[in-house]
Order: C-alpha cells, then sequence, then structure tokens
C-alpha cells in the first residue's frame, strides 16, 4: 500500500506530537514531565516500542498481501502507486471545487474578442475561495462599522487605557494584602498587642544601641516627644526606616535588613511610645509633627 508520509518521518511526528502534549498538560514546573515523573518516561519508551512494532507488523501484512495478489492486481496496483500526489483523483477533485477552472481544450469557448499584439484574454470565472474572502471582508467591514462607528464600542487605545486603569486598581489592593510589597504609601498604623511586641523586639535589637532601650535618645534623637526631624506619623517614619536619615549624618537605611512587615511593626512601636517620659530624654531637635488628617474635623 501506498503512504502518503514515509514511515521515517511518521513514527517520530507521531511520537513527538504525543511527547508535546505530555509535557503541556502535565504540570511538572521547571522542570520535564518525563524527568520529575518517571512514569512518564517508562510511557514514552512503551509508546514508541509499541509504534515501530506497529509499523513493522503493518508492513509485513503488506508484503503478504501483496504476494497473493494475481499478476493483473499487482500490476493495477503499481500503476495506482505511480501516480503522484499532484496527480491524484482526490486532490485533483479538492482543486476544481476551490478554482472551478476549465479544463485547457475548453479553452477556446472562454477566449474574448481582446487581442494585444498577440496576447489573448481569457473569460475565466473567480476562484470560489476568493469570492467567499470577498464576501467576507464585506461583512467584517461592515460589523466593524456599526459596531464601532455607530455603537460607540471601545477601540484598541480605550481599551488598553481602561485595563491599564484597572491594572493599577488590583496593584493597589493587592498591596494592601501584601506585606512585603507594602510601602509608605499603603502603610497602616498598628495597635494590636502581638504587632507591637514584636516591633519591641525589633527596636531592641537594632534600634536601642542608637536611641536607647526606653527611646529617650543617645546618638538619635528622642524618638518620644513631639518633635521629629524627618516628620512623625507611620507613614514618615516608615519612609525614614526604608530610605535612612540625612544624608552623612542621619539614620542608616533598614530595607536591606527589615522586611516592610517587620518596619511597619517597629514604626508602630515607637508610636506608642510617645509621652512616656523616659528619664533623662535627649533634648528635642526638629519641628513639632501634627497630623494634618487627625487635624482635620469631622464634616
Amino acid at each position: 500500500m501506498k503512504k502518503i508520509i514515509p514511515v521515517y518521518v511518521r513514527v517520530p511526528l507521531i511520537f513527538f506530537a504525543v511527547f508535546g502534549a505530555m509535557e503541556f498538560f502535565i504540570d511538572s514546573g521547571d522542570r520535564p514531565a518525563f524527568i520529575k515523573f518517571p512514569m512518564v518516561s517508562v510511557f514514552l519508551f512503551v509508546f514508541l516500542f509499541l509504534l515501530i512494532a506497529i509499523e513493522i507488523t503493518v508492513s509485513a501484512i503488506d508484503k503478504i498481501t501483496y504476494q497473493l495478489l494475481t499478476d493483473e492486481q499487482k500490476a493495477k496496483l503499481e500503476e495506482v502507486n505511480s501516480i503522484s500526489i499532484a496527480e491524484s483523483e482526490w486532490l485533483q477533485k479538492v482543486m476544481k471545487l476551490l478554482t472551478k477552472s476549465e479544463p485547457i481544450e475548453n479553452e477556446g469557448e472562454l477566449l474574448l474578442d481582446h487581442d494585444y499584439d498577440g496576447i489573448k484574454e481569457l473569460d475565466n470565472n473567480l476562484p470560489p475561495w476568493w469570492i467567499y474572502l470577498f464576501y467576507a471582508c464585506i461583512g467584517f467591514a461592515a460589523i466593524y462599522l456599526v459596531r464601532f462607528e455607530i455603537l460607540g464600542a471601545d477601540d484598541q487605545e480605550m481599551e488598553l487605557k481602561k485595563e491599564m486603569a484597572q491594572a493599577k486598581i488590583e496593584v493597589a489592593e493587592y498591596m494592601k494584602t501584601a506585606p512585603d510589597l507594602m510601602d509608605e504609601k499603603t502603610v497602616t498604623l498598628l495597635t494590636d498587642a502581638p504587632s507591637l511586641a514584636e516591633g519591641k523586639t525589633i527596636y531592641t535589637t537594632n534600634c536601642a544601641a542608637c536611641h536607647r532601650a526606653d527611646a529617650g535618645g543617645q546618638i538619635g534623637p528622642n524618638l518620644t516627644d513631639d518633635q521629629w526631624i524627618l516628620g512623625g506619623g507611620i507613614k514618615n517614619i516608615f519612609h525614614t526606616l526604608v530610605n535612612g536619615g540625612r544624608d552623612g549624618k542621619g539614620m542608616i537605611s533598614w530595607k536591606g535588613t527589615l522586611k516592610p512587615k517587620e518596619m511597619q511593626k517597629v514604626a508602630s512601636y515607637i508610636i506608642s511610645l510617645k509621652g512616656s517620659n523616659p528619664k533623662d530624654p535627649k533634648a528635642p531637635e526638629g519641628e513639632v509633627w501634627v497630623d494634618e488628617v487627625a487635624a482635620k474635623p469631622a464634616k
């Protein structure tokens, strides 16, 4: 039997199609499925073995069947196998359906009266595929006109702007619940006892050396009064912890040592120390900071 695709192409094609499908549908993370799951390798090996065995069996059956044919049947089979794909009957029917071309012997019936220096024109019909594509383009143009010019649907630029706006909203919502992505715009004051206790531990480990254990100030300023060099409140203190103090003489940046959630807790603990009146506090530095949001009268 004549095979359109040779066996040396058919077997690898089928095998790698199955292999690719398994890699696509099996969730194996960053490792190939046949490495992460040994059973996949076993299956592929068995599948390849069966594929080759089937091809060998089919080839053997074809040879036996051919030997059982009469000389007349063999001659007819060889004649069929000698026909190229381009000359095959089924391909000719498909091409006829797509092009509706006329046989070359009917050319005389299609000639027009036009003659340009011996070049004659034929009155062939347009191919059906071209006609259908032309009608499809007209239909698409009509739908496009109604949708975008009459009904005012969003064009690509407007869709992009809406998607970008929605993405910003989603990022902002995610930032509210993602501690490691917290910044001074989204940080909030913590007042619960466990958070303040953890903030105290972080403060004692990292901040007490410069500000004293009671936050009365030593190398660094007093953190219990109303005056702040870089501003008070949870957002300003968090910003100072992340970016550090004044250039050359201020506190270092803690973003490489503490996580955002930890800086939120220590900043909240520092705010809780306001008015604690430590013994022998350092003289006030900076300016009195007033929370403008809290100071606004309620409407």
